[in-house]
């Protein structure tokens, strides 16, 4: 359009020129001054669509494959940030695990007599007294609940990985979801070229009584049907943009285009016990949740062994006669009294049976796992033969229908709701192939979040 506009112009110009030349010497001046213009003017239009090519460079979205949006979301991601920082809050804790309680000191009177007593000696009359104290835990209590907030820690860092694993389930169908609608996008766009030049020989016979004016009708209408379901794949594009934008934490109005060249999900095998304990992150943290409780119930059963204490306390007589006096002490806890063996004796046995049905919640994890994976393969490697069939067998044969069908209208031999009727099952059959591909791509996305790839 603007090459157009120019060469318009120019035309315009040289006939300006011509009719200026021919108006005698005298009009020489004139000619410079248009001959300055159109040369200041030639300048500008060229610097303005260069700045038009460069804005045009500048504005073009960028394309972010699969693998760039997965890192994206594992680095950015909000919800997995926050996660982080819970995580490392856990670790700093393990940090002051084998922390000694503070020490205490005081200071008061020792043995002095109450206020109007009548002292007759004065060494009755008591001592200033300042003292010191301090709890000394058992070594092994200290190691051991170290060890135990270091577990929890690990905890939280596989429960980071499940939640890695949702938002890439979330990522990989949106995106494959956006790689169809893009697949429908170019068949629709391809379907309205087809239409219109189907109306265009419809409104070009009707004049010749080779049509009538109600195929013509018929065919604005599936043009108008094709319009209509191209802006319902332009929706559905634009929401899974705002869906993968909220999980990389994008603002909402960030536009991207995606690479559509995906593969189709490879057949599906049934993995063993042993892949699902590897692979899978919640298995992971219920294991780093069994080592925790036992970690925890070893914690437990040190709670028999002996706590230490030692104190001092320094005497300052107010008699001036008397020696100062200190008393120093070591003390320790003796937890197998029967009255304070109760309790951990009770929560050893509960945190083992806690174990235990822990180990039980596992194996029923994997159990149910693998059954659902064995289903979902088949139903994947179902669903793959069929998409393949249609790529292979159904559309190339409605293919071949539908350009038959329209050769044969274009000598006359067939009436135009013949070739809109093939044109409708070939249509048909390109939107359910791309349907069924859609489903192939979820069915492998839950497939790779059971056995989280």
């Amino acid at each position: 359009m603007m090459l157009s506009t120019k060469v318009k112009y120019s035309e315009n110009i040289a006939k300006h020129l011509n009719s200026t030349f021919q108006g005698g010497r005298g009009s020489l001046t004139i000619i410079n001054n248009s001959l300055s213009k159109v040369f200041y003017l030639l300048i500008l239009l060229g610097l303005g669509s260069g700045f038009q090519v460069q804005a045009q460079t500048q504005t073009k979205p960028r394309v972010l494959t699969l693998d760039s949006v997965l890192l994206y979301i594992h680095h950015y991601n909000l919800m997995l940030q926050e996660h982080d920082l819970e995580t490392l809050a856990t670790k700093t804790y393990a940090e002051g695990a084998k922390s000694w309680m503070a020490p205490m000191v005081g200071g008061g009177v020792f043995m002095a007599p109450y206020p109007g007593q009548n002292v007759m000696d004065s060494r009755d009359k008591g001592s200033v007294m300042f003292s010191a104290q301090q709890d000394i835990p058992n070594p092994a209590k200290l190691k051991a609940k170290e060890k135990y907030l270091q577990s929890k820690a690990a905890i939280e860092e596989e429960s980071h990985e499940v939640m890695y694993n949702q938002f890439r389930a979330q990522a990989k169908a949106a995106y494959y979801g956006w790689v169809v609608q893009e697949k429908k996008k170019a068949v629709l766009q391809e379907n309205r070229r087809i239409m219109e030049f189907m109306l265009k020989l419809a409104k070009v016979r009707y004049p010749l009584n080779q049509g009538s004016l109600g195929n013509i009708y018929k065919a604005e209408a599936r043009l108008h049907e094709v319009e209509n379901m191209l802006l319902m794949a332009e929706n559905e594009i634009q929401m899974k943009n705002i869906q993968l934008n909220m999980l990389m934490s994008f603002p909402p109005t960030t536009r991207f285009v995606i690479d559509t060249l995906v593969k189709m999900p490879e057949a599906a095998l049934l993995p063993d016990t042993a892949t699902l304990t590897t692979f899978r992150s919640d298995v992971r943290q219920l294991d780093r949740t069994i080592e925790s409780m036992r970690l925890n119930l070893k914690l437990e059963n040190l709670e028999r062994k002996p706590d230490f204490s030692l104190r001092f306390d320094h005497m300052t007589p107010r008699a001036g006669m008397m020696p100062q006096q200190f008393t120093a002490m070591g003390m320790i806890s003796i937890p197998i009294a029967p009255w304070s063996a109760r309790m951990y004796k009770a929560n050893s046995k509960a945190m083992n049976l806690e174990i235990q049905a822990m180990q039980r919640g596992r194996l029923n994890l994997l159990n149910e796992a693998q059954s659902m994976l064995s289903n979902m393969a088949l139903e994947l490697n179902t669903k793959r033969t069929q998409v393949t069939n249609y790529q292979s067998k159904i559309l190339p044969a409605l293919k071949k229908n539908y350009q038959t069908t329209l050769l044969r209208y274009e000598q006359n031999t067939a009436q135009l709701p013949e070739v809109v009727d093939a044109w409708e099952a070939l249509n048909m059959a390109q939107m359910e192939f791309l349907n069924n591909l859609e489903q192939l791509y979820l069915i492998g996305v839950n497939y790779e979040k059971e056995l989280e790839k």
